[in-house]
């Protein structure tokens, strides 16, 4: 959407494979992300983190989620390594093992992608409690000033040390 806003992580690049500590062949802990060129007017941001591979690239059938967290304050350029379920406002929606917070790369067959993808909002959401992936989108729709994307990539055994 917006040129120039980014979305990075100090433990893997963009289409590379995510460090085996942050699946769950690890320490299943979120990774670092930082973003840079957040537009003008942003009240705050919304993250989601899913797997359109699942459960076999080959076939896939569905998108797993793997981490939906919003109302990430506007004066933020980060999120550390390991968050819990919630930082600075921030609030942790529900993934699709139907728990709050983070769940790592955990794929029952071959190479996913997993797609990070930061919101820039001209919002800040009313409290949604353990909102799902879908009920965000519905609550960000016609708020989104942005979106920046880091898609990494893991297979089971075979993650970077």
């Amino acid at each position: 959407m917006k040129e120039g806003f980014r979305l990075t992580s100090s433990a893997f690049g963009n289409q590379k494979n995510i460090p085996r500590d942050y699946t769950c062949e690890g320490g299943d802990v979120s990774p670092p992300l930082a973003w840079s060129g957040t537009p003008y007017g942003t009240k705050s941001f919304a993250l989601i983190v899913d797997d359109p591979d699942a459960p076999d690239p080959d076939k896939p059938q569905r998108t797993w989620v793997h981490w939906v967290l919003y109302n990430i304050p506007a004066g933020a350029s980060a999120l550390q390594e390991g968050l819990t379920i919630s930082h600075d406002g921030a609030i942790a929606g529900t993934n699709d093992w139907k728990r709050q917070g983070y769940g790592g790369p955990c794929p029952p067959i071959g190479k996913h992608r997993y797609f990070h993808k930061l919101y820039a909002l001209d919002v800040v959401l009313p409290n949604l409690g353990r909102v799902t992936k879908r009920e965000l989108e519905q609550a960000m729709a016609g708020h989104v000033l942005a979106e920046a994307e880091l898609v990494g990539l893991y297979q089971k055994g075979q993650g970077a040390q």
